[in-house]
């Protein structure tokens, strides 16, 4: 009998330890004890998973404040054999670090702080910043983690770093304030990407994610999209416009549909567009993170539509009393 132990999964996520992106990982029960690898960028982690490096992928894809993450959407819309498999949310709580040994004192205290982070962290604690150090310029960091390890090396030239909480578990900094963002609600959506797989199984609350393109720019072309979902009941809980990049007022639609591609409203919703649209890229139907129930009237219930296709079916038959 074989006792050789079954080969560990790698799952790449946006590095270095420390991030947001590792928080959302450390969520996947699947993904314990397996290989973490830490990666640059979105695409690099998803190039991961195409080329058989990764079995999958951790990507930020929706911050509450920001709205959608753009270049994790265009990634999905234009890399083929992709599928999302789940859902994570991780709140967005942000901590300003320094230099082991420095106070805050000594910070406001200064005629000219330079902070380090990254544009979009900045932006979210700008107020707090502009209350507790207004004396202050900011200076770009490429990641949450990379702020505080760019102040620490001396390659970026900055007395503190906005940072995610988990950095300090990870590096050797001083902790001068916690939970500095302005919006204490404020959350970042996560989505764990692998290959072409089948959806996971329905739960009753699930999500389903897709990209489309309208067949041509006209008055309408978009409402009429839309009544792909709206007459069957379907909840969009997304829809983002990004530019398709080969002519000005060109645009293809990043959705959220709530449902299940294997519902019967839903399925004959995607059957639908697929009609409409000259491009459909299904991304795939996974479980909801806040696990909430999809619900619908009775008449978009899964046995309305079997009903009607049985009604139609008796009718081309002949069938007595159809």
């Amino acid at each position: 009998m074989s006792t050789d132990a079954p080969e560990r999964r790698t799952y790449s996520y946006l590095g270095p330890a420390g991030t947001f992106t590792e928080a959302a990982l450390a969520q996947v029960p699947e993904a314990r004890g397996q290989i973490w690898r830490p990666v640059s960028n979105v695409g690099q982690a998803l190039d991961d998973v195409v080329g058989n490096r990764a079995h999958a992928a951790m990507i930020a894809i929706e911050n509450s404040v920001e709205g959608g993450v753009s270049s994790a959407q265009d990634a999905l819309a234009t890399i083929p054999g992709l599928r999302i498999v789940g859902e994570y949310i991780v709140p967005v709580r942000f901590s300003l670090v320094a230099p082991p040994g420095t106070t805050l004192d000594e910070i406001v205290a200064r005629d000219l702080v330079t902070v380090a982070g990254h544009p979009v962290a900045y932006a979210q604690c700008l107020a707090w910043l502009g209350q507790r150090i207004p004396h202050h310029e900011h200076i770009v960091a490429a990641s949450n983690v990379a702020s505080a390890v760019g102040m620490l090396d001396g390659s970026l030239p900055a007395q503190v770093a906005i940072a995610a909480p988990g950095v300090a578990d990870h590096y050797d900094v001083e902790v001068l304030a916690e939970n500095v963002g302005d919006n204490a609600s404020a959350v970042t959506r996560f989505v764990l990407v692998t290959g072409t797989v089948a959806p996971p199984a329905p739960t009753g609350a699930d999500k389903t994610s897709l990209v489309a393109e309208l067949p041509k720019d006209e008055p309408g072309a978009l409402l009429e999209l839309l009544e792909q979902f709206s007459t069957r009941g379907i909840n969009l809980s997304l829809l983002e416009s990004r530019p398709i990049g080969d002519a000005l007022g060109r645009y293809r639609f990043v959705i959220d549909a709530d449902g299940h591609v294997s519902d019967e409203r839903m399925a004959d919703a995607l059957m639908g567009l697929r009609r409409f649209s000259p491009s459909v890229v299904f991304l795939g139907s996974y479980p909801r993170a806040d696990r909430r129930v999809v619900h619908h009237p009775d008449r978009y219930g899964d046995d309305a539509f079997v009903e009607a296709r049985d009604w139609l079916r008796g009718l081309i038959a002949g069938e007595p009393g159809s």
